[in-house]
């Protein structure tokens, strides 16, 4: 069994940046596909990024195309998300999460997740 534990969230302004962890105990998650996920208060948990088990192949949500960069150390177990020119609607919990198989941009086929990390860009 894999354990998740997200960090690096926090207080940043508008404009700001900020790298999100995701570190992976109990066996290592080479061989999974790993995705962010983030849920807002009052919102359903939607898809961020994710990213196949080699890094041959990732995905990302539209509205952070261009500002969110995914990548993954399979030697460290570690995930990460670089958050740049951050906005407020990108206040949310964030969670890590792994999965056999292809990349989806859905929450159900992820197995494992994270207890999430708060990231709140704000003024």
């Amino acid at each position: 069994q894999v354990q998740l534990v997200e960090s690096g969230g926090g207080l940043v302004q508008p404009g700001g940046s900020l790298r999100l962890s995701c570190a992976a105990s109990g066996r290592t998650f080479s061989g999974y596909t790993m995705g962010w996920f983030r849920q807002a208060p009052g919102k359903e948990r939607e898809f961020v990024a994710a990213i196949s088990w080699s890094s041959g192949e990732v995905n990302y949500k539209d509205s952070v195309k261009g500002r969110f960069t995914i990548s993954r150390d399979n030697a460290k177990n570690v995930m990460y998300l670089q958050m740049n020119s951050l906005k407020p609607e990108d206040t949310a919990v964030y969670y890590c999460a792994l999965r056999v198989g292809t990349i989806r941009v859905v929450t159900t086929p992820y197995t494992n997740w994270g207890q999430g990390t708060q990231v709140t860009v704000s003024s």
